[in-house]
Protein backbone atom coordinates (compact mmCIF):
# COMPACT_ATOMS: atom_id res chain seq x y z
CA UNK A 1 0.00 0.00 0.00
CA UNK A 2 1.39 3.35 -0.84
CA UNK A 3 1.32 5.97 1.58
CA UNK A 4 3.31 8.50 0.26
CA UNK A 5 4.72 9.76 -2.74
CA UNK A 6 7.74 11.95 -3.34
CA UNK A 7 8.72 12.99 -6.86
CA UNK A 8 8.89 15.84 -9.59
CA UNK A 9 5.51 16.68 -10.14
CA UNK A 10 4.55 16.13 -13.89
CA UNK A 11 1.42 17.55 -14.32
CA UNK A 12 -1.72 19.32 -12.84
CA UNK A 13 -5.51 18.25 -13.93
CA UNK A 14 -8.66 19.86 -12.35
CA UNK A 15 -9.33 16.82 -10.49
CA UNK A 16 -5.74 14.87 -10.00
CA UNK A 17 -1.99 15.64 -10.36
CA UNK A 18 0.55 13.21 -11.86
CA UNK A 19 4.42 12.73 -9.86
CA UNK A 20 6.87 11.04 -11.18
CA UNK A 21 8.81 9.02 -8.93
CA UNK A 22 12.07 7.85 -10.62
CA UNK A 23 10.33 7.45 -14.12
CA UNK A 24 7.06 6.11 -12.77
CA UNK A 25 4.07 8.55 -12.99
CA UNK A 26 1.56 7.80 -10.37
CA UNK A 27 -1.41 9.53 -10.76
CA UNK A 28 -3.55 11.02 -7.38
CA UNK A 29 -6.83 12.56 -6.88
CA UNK A 30 -6.79 15.66 -4.84
CA UNK A 31 -9.19 18.30 -3.76
CA UNK A 32 -9.29 21.70 -5.63
CA UNK A 33 -7.47 23.18 -1.99
CA UNK A 34 -4.67 20.76 -2.72
CA UNK A 35 -4.24 21.31 -5.94
CA UNK A 36 -4.05 24.63 -5.48
CA UNK A 37 -1.19 24.80 -3.12
CA UNK A 38 0.82 22.47 -5.40
CA UNK A 39 4.09 23.84 -6.80
CA UNK A 40 4.53 24.70 -10.54
CA UNK A 41 4.99 21.84 -12.58
CA UNK A 42 8.80 20.53 -12.53
CA UNK A 43 8.96 21.37 -9.14
CA UNK A 44 9.66 18.30 -6.30
CA UNK A 45 6.48 17.59 -4.16
CA UNK A 46 5.17 15.54 -1.57
CA UNK A 47 1.85 14.03 -1.20
CA UNK A 48 0.46 11.47 1.98
CA UNK A 49 -1.35 9.38 0.12
CA UNK A 50 -4.43 6.99 1.16
CA UNK A 51 -5.01 4.20 -1.17
CA UNK A 52 -8.67 2.98 -1.89
CA UNK A 53 -9.64 0.33 -4.15
CA UNK A 54 -13.05 -0.40 -5.44
CA UNK A 55 -15.25 -3.14 -7.68
CA UNK A 56 -15.90 -0.34 -10.19
CA UNK A 57 -12.65 1.84 -10.65
CA UNK A 58 -9.80 -0.78 -9.45
CA UNK A 59 -6.71 1.01 -7.04
CA UNK A 60 -6.93 4.53 -7.22
CA UNK A 61 -4.88 6.89 -5.10
CA UNK A 62 -5.96 10.16 -3.37
CA UNK A 63 -3.00 12.91 -2.49
CA UNK A 64 -3.00 15.61 0.56
CA UNK A 65 -0.46 17.30 1.82
CA UNK A 66 -0.50 16.63 5.39
CA UNK A 67 -1.08 13.69 7.19
CA UNK A 68 -3.96 15.72 9.20
CA UNK A 69 -5.93 15.98 5.79
CA UNK A 70 -5.11 12.04 5.13
CA UNK A 71 -6.13 11.51 8.80
CA UNK A 72 -9.24 13.36 8.39
CA UNK A 73 -10.43 12.10 4.68
CA UNK A 74 -10.27 8.54 6.07
CA UNK A 75 -12.17 9.29 8.97
CA UNK A 76 -14.88 11.38 7.16
CA UNK A 77 -15.31 7.99 5.03
CA UNK A 78 -16.29 5.91 8.35
CA UNK A 79 -19.59 8.12 8.40
CA UNK A 80 -22.55 6.76 6.13
CA UNK A 81 -23.10 9.04 3.27
CA UNK A 82 -19.60 10.39 2.76
CA UNK A 83 -17.66 8.58 0.12
CA UNK A 84 -14.41 10.15 -1.62
CA UNK A 85 -15.94 13.19 -3.49
CA UNK A 86 -17.76 14.55 -0.34
CA UNK A 87 -14.57 13.78 2.13
CA UNK A 88 -12.65 16.09 -0.30
CA UNK A 89 -14.83 18.38 -0.78
CA UNK A 90 -15.83 18.89 3.20
CA UNK A 91 -11.52 19.40 3.33
CA UNK A 92 -11.81 21.93 0.47
CA UNK A 93 -14.01 24.37 2.75
CA UNK A 94 -12.75 23.26 5.77
CA UNK A 95 -8.89 22.02 6.51
CA UNK A 96 -8.92 19.75 9.52
CA UNK A 97 -8.27 22.44 12.40
CA UNK A 98 -11.39 24.93 10.78
CA UNK A 99 -13.19 21.63 10.86
CA UNK A 100 -12.47 20.67 14.24
CA UNK A 101 -13.75 23.77 15.15
CA UNK A 102 -17.08 23.78 13.08
CA UNK A 103 -17.70 20.31 14.66
CA UNK A 104 -17.44 21.67 18.31
CA UNK A 105 -19.60 24.70 17.93
CA UNK A 106 -22.23 22.58 15.96
CA UNK A 107 -21.85 24.95 13.01
CA UNK A 108 -23.82 22.64 10.51
CA UNK A 109 -23.94 25.29 7.90
CA UNK A 110 -20.10 25.31 7.69
CA UNK A 111 -19.78 21.78 7.02
CA UNK A 112 -22.83 22.33 4.87
CA UNK A 113 -20.77 24.52 2.18
CA UNK A 114 -18.77 21.67 0.74
CA UNK A 115 -19.77 19.96 -2.51
CA UNK A 116 -21.69 16.79 -2.13
CA UNK A 117 -22.92 17.86 1.10
CA UNK A 118 -26.54 18.53 2.04
CA UNK A 119 -27.90 19.63 5.41
CA UNK A 120 -28.63 16.19 6.91
CA UNK A 121 -25.21 14.67 5.78
CA UNK A 122 -23.91 18.09 7.37
CA UNK A 123 -25.56 17.20 10.34
CA UNK A 124 -24.34 13.84 10.03
CA UNK A 125 -21.05 14.72 9.79
CA UNK A 126 -20.81 17.03 13.00
CA UNK A 127 -22.93 14.75 15.28
CA UNK A 128 -20.72 11.76 14.35
CA UNK A 129 -17.23 13.50 14.83
CA UNK A 130 -17.62 14.58 18.06
CA UNK A 131 -15.22 13.34 20.54
CA UNK A 132 -12.91 12.30 17.57
CA UNK A 133 -9.51 13.51 17.55
CA UNK A 134 -8.81 15.52 13.75
CA UNK A 135 -5.79 16.80 14.53
CA UNK A 136 -3.25 15.88 16.51
CA UNK A 137 -4.07 17.18 19.99
CA UNK A 138 -6.98 18.41 18.57
CA UNK A 139 -10.65 16.89 20.09
CA UNK A 140 -13.97 18.22 19.11
CA UNK A 141 -16.12 17.75 21.90
CA UNK A 142 -18.51 15.33 22.26
CA UNK A 143 -21.07 17.73 23.71
CA UNK A 144 -21.07 21.42 25.49
CA UNK A 145 -19.46 20.79 28.76
CA UNK A 146 -18.69 17.44 27.99
CA UNK A 147 -15.15 16.49 26.60
CA UNK A 148 -13.73 12.92 25.94
CA UNK A 149 -10.88 11.83 27.67
CA UNK A 150 -7.53 13.84 26.73
CA UNK A 151 -9.78 16.40 25.02
CA UNK A 152 -8.89 19.84 25.33
CA UNK A 153 -11.09 21.63 27.54
CA UNK A 154 -12.12 24.68 25.13
CA UNK A 155 -13.18 25.00 21.80
CA UNK A 156 -10.16 24.44 19.27
CA UNK A 157 -8.09 27.56 19.19
CA UNK A 158 -8.49 29.46 15.43
CA UNK A 159 -5.97 27.92 13.21
CA UNK A 160 -3.03 29.97 11.68
CA UNK A 161 -4.66 29.62 8.23
CA UNK A 162 -8.32 30.80 9.55
CA UNK A 163 -6.60 33.57 11.19
CA UNK A 164 -4.48 34.99 8.32
CA UNK A 165 -7.57 34.56 6.05
CA UNK A 166 -9.73 36.67 8.32
CA UNK A 167 -6.56 39.19 8.12
CA UNK A 168 -6.65 39.70 4.59
CA UNK A 169 -10.42 39.84 3.96
CA UNK A 170 -10.25 42.56 6.62
CA UNK A 171 -7.88 44.26 3.91
CA UNK A 172 -10.85 43.99 1.26
CA UNK A 173 -9.17 40.98 -0.32
CA UNK A 174 -11.71 38.23 -2.11
CA UNK A 175 -11.63 35.19 -0.28
CA UNK A 176 -10.65 32.70 -2.81
CA UNK A 177 -7.20 35.26 -3.57
CA UNK A 178 -7.11 35.67 0.41
CA UNK A 179 -6.76 31.45 0.96
CA UNK A 180 -4.82 30.76 -1.94
CA UNK A 181 -1.88 33.41 -0.76
CA UNK A 182 -2.01 31.73 2.49
CA UNK A 183 -1.71 28.26 1.11
CA UNK A 184 1.50 29.22 -0.52
CA UNK A 185 2.77 30.89 2.02
CA UNK A 186 2.34 28.09 4.75
CA UNK A 187 4.24 26.16 2.03
CA UNK A 188 7.06 28.44 1.79
CA UNK A 189 7.00 28.89 5.67
CA UNK A 190 5.80 25.63 7.08
CA UNK A 191 2.55 24.66 8.93
CA UNK A 192 4.28 26.08 12.38
CA UNK A 193 4.91 29.56 10.98
CA UNK A 194 3.85 32.41 13.22
CA UNK A 195 0.84 34.51 12.34
CA UNK A 196 2.39 37.91 11.47
CA UNK A 197 5.21 36.39 9.08
CA UNK A 198 2.04 34.47 7.51
CA UNK A 199 0.51 37.51 6.80
CA UNK A 200 3.59 39.19 5.85
CA UNK A 201 4.46 36.33 3.15
CA UNK A 202 0.85 36.29 1.60
CA UNK A 203 0.38 39.86 1.02
CA UNK A 204 4.03 39.63 -0.91
CA UNK A 205 2.06 36.62 -2.79
CA UNK A 206 -0.37 39.20 -3.54
CA UNK A 207 2.07 42.03 -4.57
CA UNK A 208 0.95 44.10 -1.73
Amino acid sequence: MIGRLRGILAEVGEAECLIDCGGVGYVATCGARTLGRLPAPGDETTLFIHSQWSQDQGPRLYGFLTRDERKVFTLLQTIQGVGPKAALGVLDVLPPAELAAAVAREDKAAVGRANGVGPKLALRIVTELKGKSLTDGVFAPTAPGVHAEAAVAAPPPPSVTGEAVAALLGLGIAEVNARRAVDHALIKLGEEAELPLVIRTALQELGR
